[in-house]
């Protein structure tokens, strides 16, 4: 029982660690690429062509993209599984932090799997180019554009808000000073990156 609750303390720490580096590092890169469109289609079609042409891009999909990704969202819906939320009885800010890191947590599970089905996989395996069209065909219509807009903000969500969390799990804030003045920075993150990725995806629109 003891050397589950060690192993238990490594793997949080673990999902935390990869929520930041590399999956939450990835989500800001994505997101300054992704705002390129804003200067028009030329602008991001470079952009998004040196991403595809990475050398060894394989490798680093795999082992910098999606191995961390879905060990982070896999045990992470374990741990919002585990999680008893009482925000309805108490409603403390912290507590509506938390839940809202699991809820945003289960939606950014469900659209980064549907990203990479519109996008990484019509590519690789149906032979769509991966240019400014690609983007503007899947967003469209008024439903696909709510959608996205709604899965972006819920992904910065969970990366802003799970910055707080590592700091506190990783003890780089101990103290309650220190946690209340980085819920004000990462909040800050927060609003600067969701302005980035709605403005991103409006350019496609």
């Amino acid at each position: 029982m003891l050397e589950r609750g060690k192993n238990q303390h490594l793997y949080r720490k673990l999902h935390s660690l990869s929520g930041i580096i590399p999956v939450g590092v990835f989500l800001t890169v994505h997101l300054f690429v992704n705002y390129t469109a804003t200067w028009g289609q030329d602008a991001y079609n470079t952009a998004a062509g040196i991403m595809v042409n990475l050398p060894f891009k394989y490798f680093l999909e795999a082992f910098i993209i999606f191995i961390p990704m879905y060990f982070h969202a896999i045990y992470g819906l374990y741990i919002a599984l585990q999680a008893k939320n009482n925000v309805g009885q108490y409603g403390y800010v912290r507590n509506w932090k938390f839940y809202l890191q699991r809820i945003t947590g289960v939606i950014t599970f469900i659209f980064v799997t549907w990203h990479i089905w519109e996008t990484k996989i019509q590519v690789e395996f149906f032979g769509v180019e991966a240019n400014f069209h690609l983007m503007a065909n899947i967003v469209d219509n008024p439903f696909s554009l709510t959608l996205y807009i709604i899965g972006i903000v819920s992904a910065i969500y969970h990366f802003a808000n799970g910055v707080w969390t590592f700091l506190i799990t990783w003890g780089i804030t101990v103290s309650p000073k220190s946690q209340k003045v980085f819920s004000y920075i990462t909040f800050g993150l927060f609003v600067v990156l969701s302005i980035i990725g709605v403005r991103a995806i409006l350019a496609f629109a």
